[in-house]
């Protein structure tokens, strides 16, 4: 575990990164669930991520969402951003992570997967390099190689793609 600070492990880590894997609620969301009066699902993203993941896929990488939760809300802002792999309601992420990796043609090794709750630890555990949002879970942050400074829906992600890229420069 590496609380914001770089390893020569991860740097080796990083530099096999060609897909960026993410929960949804709790990385590119605060985690809280919103609702209207009507009982309509409400989400909020933060823009800098969406930049972060939009300049991920301009120097020619891939990304992903593999969430447990399904919402309409999550397939249009993938879409927005050009996210290739959405896997939403999602009961066993290690058989989602398979099939995406497989159809990506790239390796666990390859793979990058950012997560927040225990549901994500297993995943955590299989990929190249695995990444905590600030507030998640201490057993989450005991599984990985980095915790990002920045909470889920608060930057997280763009931590996380800036890093990516500075290290494969």
């Amino acid at each position: 575990m590496s609380d914001g600070k770089i390893t020569d492990e991860i740097i080796k880590r990083a530099q096999k990164i060609k897909l960026l894997l993410m929960d949804c609620d709790g990385v590119l969301t605060d985690g809280k669930l919103y609702f209207s009066a009507n009982g309509e699902e409400l989400k909020v993203f933060h823009v800098r991520d969406g930049q972060g993941i939009v300049s991920w896929h301009k120097a020619g990488f891939t990304s992903g969402i593999i969430s447990g939760r399904n919402s309409p809300i999550v397939e249009k802002r993938a879409t927005e951003l050009g996210i290739r792999y959405i896997k939403q309601g999602s009961i066993n992420k290690i058989e989602d992570f398979e099939n995406i990796i497989d159809e990506a043609g790239v390796s666990a090794d390859e793979a990058a997967f950012v997560g927040d709750d225990l549901p994500d630890i297993d995943l955590l555990e299989r990929v190249g390099l695995s990444f905590a949002v600030a507030d998640a879970e201490e057993e989450v942050k005991r599984a990985v190689l980095y915790i990002t400074n920045s909470k889920g829906g608060f930057g997280a992600v763009r931590e996380i793609t800036n890093l990516l890229l500075k290290l494969k420069s």
